[in-house]
């Protein structure tokens, strides 16, 4: 049912915590399923994310697309992170199965969350960058889950 690397990343996620004082901080969620994820970046001046953390209350399939993003994103400017798709977090982890496809997807809308509180706090447009949903179940269909 679940690859090797997704249960290698439920059973050991990598970059689990908070960043203090962190350059932008994205909570999403999905009321459908009850996932919560928060994500945490640490953004140098050249815009390059130094650091990258996570807390998620889930799934397993929602605690390693988190891991697997932070992965992803980490040492990538900001605009690179921007193109992290949950396809790509869904790839890295060598597929999920359709009813977790959704998790991708929160993972996806957390980076892009916290990239929106990034440029809120700096007073910046991150060109592409659109306001994320707080829910990710808007706009998904009964048969997402």
């Amino acid at each position: 049912m679940y690859s090797e690397k997704v249960m290698d990343h439920f059973q050991n996620p990598r970059n689990v915590g908070e960043i203090e004082n962190a350059s932008g901080v994205g909570t999403v969620g999905n009321a459908k399923c009850g996932d919560i994820m928060r994500i945490y970046l640490d953004i140098d001046d050249e815009g390059i994310i130094r650091d990258c953390k996570f807390k998620t209350f889930g799934c397993g399939a929602a605690v390693a697309t988190s891991s697997m993003a932070t992965e992803l994103v980490m040492g990538k400017t900001v605009q690179e992170a921007l193109q992290v798709t949950n396809k790509a977090v869904m790839e890295a982890l060598d597929g999920l199965p359709p009813v977790k496809v959704h998790c991708s997807l929160l993972a996806e809308e957390g980076i892009h969350a916290a990239l929106w509180d990034y440029a809120q706090k700096k007073g910046i447009t991150i060109p592409g960058l659109e306001k994320p949903k707080n829910d990710i179940s808007e706009g998904l269909e009964e048969e997402d889950y």
